[in-house]
């Protein structure tokens, strides 16, 4: 008899070893055909034949096989309208081994991506976005924008609308707009969304450009930042230490001086002022007249003798006194003024 660990372990063992079954996914890719993979955990090891059916159609087995490295890995099927509200079975068989699933495809439909993608400036100065969809009927959709590469902005589309608006666009910004699709609500809605489509761009040259690269400028703005930053110090530092190199990049300002009639320009002198500074050459002269030297009497010269100068005294009176010398043949000495003269003297 064996015993009851050896048996618990080869129990635990066969059930590591045996072979996990293939798990099935599907989806209805754009209405027209219904994609089925069983690749999702690895390649298997092996070819499995594949065949499906709708409820109350006949089985169809697979025609086109997708496959890798020889190894079938999922099988595309054909679609008829309607049919995703139908169950949807499939069969994996590899010899005597079979793997049996049933689908529910209604909310499992992928739309392919908008095509024909448009974006122009109305006459109402507003920014218009417009696509193409197969798919006319039942399928809502979702716009994505951004301005100048910043982060996106997302706006649902009301079921069957192709278009989109954005009110008053910046002439000098850069938009670049992209749009996915879905079967709405009112068609049985749908779980996956379309991929985006390829983005359109419109810019200060007020066209359109889907190839152009999404991150060119900012990786450019970072760039010319930097040189700058760079350029600017090594300019800094090369004129602080080169006296001669920051005379001519930087010429020294001469101190500024004033002039008299500058001088006269900034203090609004009125012009009765100015006039008083200016020197009168019109001044009325003052005439002089000499008198000769006139001998006294004995008593008068024995005490004094003298010579007055004076001028018209309605004019202006200038007295000149001089000592008589002791020699009195100098003929141009002055004597000492008398008292009854000098009252007539006046200054």
């Amino acid at each position: 008899m064996m015993p009851t660990p050896l048996l618990l372990f080869l129990c635990l063992t066969g059930h590591v070893l045996a072979k996990k079954p293939p798990d099935v996914e599907c989806l209805v890719i754009h209405l027209d055909y219904v994609s089925c993979s069983w690749d999702g955990e690895g390649t298997p090891e092996v070819n499995y034949t594949f065949s499906s059916w709708f409820s109350g159609d006949p089985v169809s087995h697979c025609t086109d096989y997708l496959s890798e490295n020889s190894i079938n890995t999922g099988c595309n099927q054909p679609y008829t309208k309607l049919q995703r509200f139908s169950s949807f079975h499939t069969v994996l068989t590899h010899g005597n081994e079979t793997y049996e699933k049933e689908h529910d495809l209604k909310s499992r439909v992928k739309l392919n991506p908008p095509h024909n993608l448009t974006v122009q400036n109305g006459s109402d100065y507003n920014l218009w976005f417009y696509w193409n969809q197969t798919s006319k009927k039942c399928v809502e959709s979702e716009v994505r924008y951004r301005k100048n590469n910043m982060n996106w902005e997302a706006s649902h589309v009301f079921t069957g609308k192709h278009n989109y608006c954005i009110n008053l666009p910046s002439s000098t910004s850069r938009y670049e707009l992209q749009v996915r699709s879905r079967i709405g609500s009112s068609c049985g809605e749908s779980i996956f969304w379309s991929d985006w489509s390829e983005p359109v761009v419109w810019g200060s040259n007020n066209g359109t450009d889907t190839e152009q690269m999404k991150d060119s400028m900012p990786v450019w703005t970072a760039v010319l930042y930097v040189v700058g930053g760079i350029t600017l110090i090594l300019l800094v530092t090369m004129l602080l230490h080169h006296e001669r190199l920051r005379i001519i990049l930087i010429p020294v300002v001469p101190k500024p001086s004033l002039s008299s009639h500058d001088i006269e320009d900034w203090f609004q002198f009125s012009k009765g002022l100015k006039e008083g500074f200016k020197v009168n050459y019109n001044e009325r002269a003052c005439p002089v007249r000499e008198y000769t030297y006139v001998p006294r009497s004995g008593s008068e010269s024995s005490d004094s003798s003298g010579l007055s100068v004076a001028t018209n005294q309605t004019d202006c009176s200038v007295s000149i006194a001089v000592t008589e010398p002791e020699d009195l043949s100098v003929p141009f000495a002055s004597a000492t003024v008398s008292p009854e003269e000098n009252q007539q003297i006046a200054v």
